[in-house]
């Protein structure tokens, strides 16, 4: 064997490392099965590099650059010609993407992500100096925001190092990232580190301001904030100091909405809202139909709060009395019916309003206290003036060999709850209020991410008995190793103050937390983690091209698919162009029956496969699950319905639904006639920017 002399060689960057042969022989295995070799083959050519290494830079640092021309070189040579070929494609993709990171600003990306996911850090997450320059890597932000979470330790006595490096790992691992304020505020100056809040509108002028300005505050931070308008007097109301009519519910709501036109413009992401409105509030029916234009309300999302009963009185055609919210006087009755049908045409023409069932979000917290709206996608039902902080696990990191590594999950459940809480500690909040109730309570909400991308690894079809109830499975040990870490986090630290006034205190002996586990839409996290598929949705589309920067356009495909084609020898660019034009593989005839039923997406899917699938998760989720139901363009009024019903029927706390074209304008995400096609920040789930987390 050839005695190796080459000990250094140079990176780009400039630096100078160890000379690894391995990695040689790693990229060589990849070329070798990308087309159906065997992998060890290149094996016997590694004497031959590092001789050839040797003798043309005996004494000197060859570059990556040069190492890698005589890999090729020696390929060839070998009549490995194949072999050659898609090793120098795969350079071929790895320069595009260092060119592209390059016109995002962003040159040293230790972690190696993806484009999408460097474009996102680049424009939201990074620190910069008071000229705009980034002066963080990726590496660096994670390693911030371990050190501002882990701080908080010291205040119990802990260990605070051995947590700091723990919580670098997970997020630097990609298996675990918390919600987008506390990745952008973490050690800055502006440390609101939320997600999610939930604000009182009170019925008079003044605090109908007040909680303005507050809402205000927290979108210049990026949260967003869910509001319940049913305490506000009708249209046409007297008012009594000026003898006067008040406006509505609905023009404070675009109020509201003008409000978040302005602050995002300074922000670091665009605003969300929630708007919710009781069913029985006299102006329910200009609330439910208020987006009817698309372009109305364009920064709020809308829901309906109803209760069994009235669900009940939908199947029955009874009669509701839409009450005066402040003396409860009849004003009027109105078919349960017919409101409940004005619901789901809206929906169906433009997605909004949603439904939250009111008897379900309300299940943890302390008797007496009412919960009656939720966080912008509806995941997250809070008190007034409560707020929670959100994280996701990437479940793409724990599939091994087709197996669930449960050991490595219960681990980084364990993490995440304790990060969650301490965020909690570590929080600069907007005012005293949510402060105090915030502390009171310590909820947290942590999830997932990457559901569709594990299914697949796993060889799961999503919309499959077998996905219902792995699903089922998965949630549950999720859950319930957060409530033991929430457990375990209340003898070290503490029951939240308000346990024994909780329905918990009957349950569980101690709890640091209300409630632990919610699952989100994750949107930029999602991008972040290597665009993994985002919460629990589908895939979306399978290959499509996305739009980068202005005038560049990528052509992606799913990893897993694309591993999976080329593993059964049918990959070509031909074949990807085919596919990015469709979406769906549905009507592809080349792709193999069991290869499309693993990766369906999302309107290959029936309704009521989404409906199911958001109700597995909702069974052991303490909070909520934001799920999407995507409808296809066709799909009919009584299609929407039939979710609707269904979803009420299996147990979810809220239901939205999506049909394509319904906000044309809107959607991040069109199917064209030359190929799907994909905003910057497009992660799958739901195809429009009304929750761009």
């Amino acid at each position: 064997m050839f005695k190796r002399k080459i000990s250094k060689i140079v990176k780009r960057d400039g630096s100078v490392v160890d000379f690894n042969l391995n990695k040689i022989a790693s990229a060589m295995a990849k070329a070798a099965v990308s087309v159906h070799q065997n992998p060890n083959t290149g094996n016997k050519l590694l004497d031959k590099i590092e001789k050839e290494l040797f003798n043309k830079y005996k004494g000197k640092l060859p570059t990556v650059e040069n190492i890698q021309d005589i890999i090729e070189s020696v390929l060839i040579k070998n009549n490995y010609s194949k072999v050659a070929k898609a090793y120098i494609l795969y350079r071929e993709k790895r320069r595009e993407i260092r060119e592209t990171k390059n016109l995002v600003g962003v040159s040293n990306d230790e972690l190696k992500l993806n484009i999408n996911s460097v474009k996102i850090l680049h424009n939201r997450y990074l620190l910069r100096n008071h000229d705009g320059e980034i002066i963080e890597t990726p590496i660096q932000m994670f390693r911030r925001v371990a050190k501002v979470i882990a701080g908080v330790e010291r205040k119990y006595e802990k260990d605070e190092s051995y947590y700091e490096n723990e919580f670098f790992k997970i997020m630097s691992n990609l298996e675990f990232l918390p919600n987008s304020p506390c990745l952008m505020n973490a050690g800055t100056r502006l440390q609101q580190l939320s997600a999610c809040f939930v604000l009182e509108v009170p019925d008079s002028l003044n605090g109908i301001f007040d909680t303005l300005k507050t809402a205000a505050l927290i979108q210049k931070t990026g949260g967003g904030t869910g509001f319940s308008f049913s305490n506000l007097r009708h249209k046409g109301a007297i008012i009594d100091s000026t003898k006067g009519i008040t406006s509505g519910p609905v023009s404070f709501i675009e109020l509201y909405d003008k409000m978040t036109d302005v602050i995002k413009q300074g922000s670091k992401r665009r605003g969300a809202n929630m708007a919710v409105l009781r069913f029985d509030h006299p102006d329910i029916l200009e609330f439910i139909s208020c987006k009817r234009n698309s372009f109305s309300f364009e920064n709020f999302n809308i829901s309906v709060a109803v209760t069994d009963k009235f669900m009940d009185l939908v199947s029955s055609n009874g009669l509701i009395e839409l009450v005066d919210p402040r003396n409860c006087n009849v004003i009027k009755k109105v078919k349960a019916k017919f409101i409940f049908d004005e619901i789901i045409e809206n929906a169906w023409e433009n997605g909004d309003p949603g439904i939250i069932f009111l008897d379900r979000i309300n299940n943890l917290e302390s008797s007496g206290k009412i919960i009656s709206a939720t966080n912008p996608c509806g995941e997250q039902p809070l008190l007034n003036n409560e707020s929670c902080v959100l994280g996701s696990i990437n479940l793409v990191k724990f599939v091994k060999s087709k197996e669930v590594d449960w050991e490595k999950l219960k681990n980084v459940v364990h993490l995440g709850v304790r990060f969650l809480d301490n965020v909690i500690d570590a929080n600069d909040y907007v005012n005293n209020e949510i402060k105090e109730m915030s502390l009171n309570y310590r909820r947290i909400g942590l999830g997932v991410m990457g559901f569709a991308d594990m299914l697949i690894l796993l060889g799961i079809s999503y919309d499959s008995v077998k996905a219902l109830k792995f699903a089922e499975r998965l949630m549950k040990f999720i859950t319930k190793e957060a409530r033991s870490a929430s457990s375990k986090l209340a003898l070290e630290k503490g029951d939240f103050p308000k346990f024994n006034e909780s329905k918990l205190y009957k349950k569980y002996k101690h709890a640091r937390n209300v409630s632990v586990t919610t699952i989100a839409p994750t949107g930029t996290i999602s991008l972040i983690a290597d665009s993994v598929s985002s919460g629990i949705e589908p895939l979306f589309a399978v290959s499509y091209v996305r739009e980068i920067l202005e005038g560049t356009r990528l052509f992606e495909i799913n990893s897993l698919f694309e591993e999976t084609i080329r593993k059964r020898g049918i990959y070509s660019s031909e074949l990807i162009h085919k596919i990015s034009k469709l979406g769906s593989l549905h009507n592809i005839e080349e792709i193999p029956k069991d290869v499309k039923k693993l990766f369906v997406t999302a309107f290959d899917i029936k309704p009521e496969w989404h409906v199911k699938m958001q109700a597995a998760f909702q069974k052991y989720v303490e909070n909520g699950v934001s799920k999407t139901v995507n409808l296809s363009e066709n799909a009919t009024i009584e299609d929407v319905k039939k979710v609707y019903l269904l979803a009420h029927k299996l147990g979810c706390k809220g239901i939205t639904v999506f049909r394509y074209r319904c906000k044309d304008g809107k959607q991040v995400l069109y199917l064209h006639n030359d190929f799907v096609k994909v905003s910057s920040e497009y992660s799958g789930g739901h195809p429009c920017n009304d929750c761009l987390n």
